[in-house]
């Protein structure tokens, strides 16, 4: 039998399997969010687009402030509506935040520095040249770079592209997932139980995601372990960027996914790989679209999901950064065995510890089939191919999970 695909290699020929992003398409601001930009952008405007005052106070010439200075107010200057003249010397123009400078001036003496007296203006300290201003373009000038393809955007950058004068992004059309979940074991949540039934979860899991890498889930259902069935739920996906398959695609006698799928054209790339859990991992080409088949075990699809279906949403919208390494650096909050020839991702809890790392503890039960113990999980440990035994306090990486992660 021939050896087990690494994840690395493996990710990498998933990842291959992606001819090009998805379509451009424009959406408006409002309907950008979480969406991936598809061109870079420049700004359209220059910001601020003139010389403005950061604060409540009076537009002076800095060269004329000192304790005891008398100016003489001229007008007043304010956000949307500015004051016309220029300032001459001996003058000053009371002026709000985010008004225009005046023509003259160069500084702006703080209200808590000021007194008024009548129409004269009496200075309690001085300002130095450009003091409490915002200069022209301090932020960004017109034709600068602004945001960079490939980046799902974020609430900030919607808002760096309005101030920018976009009204509307260049996006990548959102990839479908379909989602088809095998096993006559399974039962969608809330439908009566039989004898030997559970709960199919696996489904939802996988559309969340789908959906938080920027794709769009098309949930198949649950298809029963009949071959007919099975092609038929299989041919629902048309229109879709991948099939992604739950459970069905090991060896037993009614595991018949790979089988069904290859008598509908499947050109199978991969099959079973060196990890925990996850080995029966399968992925290849079927009719113009990739096929990913992920474990049936809840565990075991959750971590297959996380480790090559959210990077192959990723690449199908153009993140250049889909194929990166998830893990970051920890420290081990317990002592962990030697482990075999996969690599094994072990259930964990994380937290930061008192010296700032981050450490994080296996769980004591890792069976894939939990989704107790993975509920609980913040981290994936991840356990290189044959590491050997390690003490508490040694270094390890990890994936991190739920609202710190995945």
């Amino acid at each position: 039998m021939a050896p087990l695909l690494s994840v690395e290699e493996a990710l990498a020929r998933t990842l291959a399997c992606v001819d090009a992003p998805t379509s451009i398409e424009d959406v408006v601001l409002a309907e950008a969010c979480g969406r991936t930009l598809a061109r870079h952008i420049a700004a359209l405007r220059t910001q601020p687009p003139f010389a403005n005052s950061a604060m409540d106070g009076y537009a002076v010439r800095a060269s004329e402030t000192h304790a005891g200075a008398r100016l003489t107010i001229i007008g007043e200057s304010a956000a949307g509506r500015g004051f016309a003249g220029d300032l001459a010397a001996g003058q000053a123009l009371r002026i709000f935040t985010g008004a225009p400078m005046p023509d003259g001036a160069d500084a702006v003496l703080m209200q808590e520095d000021a007194e008024r007296d009548g129409e004269k203006l009496v200075c309690r300290a001085s300002v130095a040249p450009s003091e409490n201003v915002r200069a022209e373009g301090v932020d960004f000038r017109q034709g600068e770079p602004m945001l960079l393809a490939g980046r799902r955007l974020t609430p900030r950058d919607i808002g760096l592209a309005a101030a920018a004068n976009h009204s509307s992004l260049p996006v990548r059309r959102r990839p479908k997932i379909a989602i088809l979940a095998t096993g006559d074991e399974l039962v969608p949540p809330g439908a009566p139980l039989g004898p030997a039934q559970i709960v199919s979860s696996n489904n939802v899991v996988t559309k969340g995601i789908v959906e938080a890498a920027g794709g769009i889930a098309v949930d198949l259902g649950i298809a029963r372990d009949d071959r007919t069935e099975l092609g038929q739920a299989m041919s629902r996906a048309e229109g879709c960027d991948v099939l992604v398959t739950l459970g069905g695609a090991s060896v037993g006698d009614y595991d018949l996914v790979q089988e069904v799928l290859k008598s509908q054209g499947l050109a199978l790339d991969f099959w079973r790989i060196a990890m925990r859990p996850g080995k029966p991992l399968m992925m290849g080409r079927l009719d113009g679209r990739i096929a990913l088949g992920l474990p049936g075990n809840p565990t075991s699809s959750y971590v297959c999901a996380v480790l090559f279906l959210r990077p192959l949403v990723r690449a199908l919208l153009g993140d250049l950064q889909a194929g990166a390494d998830p893990s970051v650096p920890a420290v081990l909050d317990a002592n962990v065995a030697a482990n075999g020839p996969r690599q094994d991702y072990a259930r964990a809890v994380a937290a930061i510890g008192g010296d700032g790392a981050l450490r994080v503890r296996p769980e004591g039960d890792q069976d894939s089939s939990l989704v107790g113990v993975l509920a609980r999980a913040d981290a994936l440990l991840v356990r290189p191919p044959n590491a050997p035994a390690a003490v508490k306090g040694a270094a390890c990486r990890a994936i991190l999970l739920g609202a710190r992660g995945a």
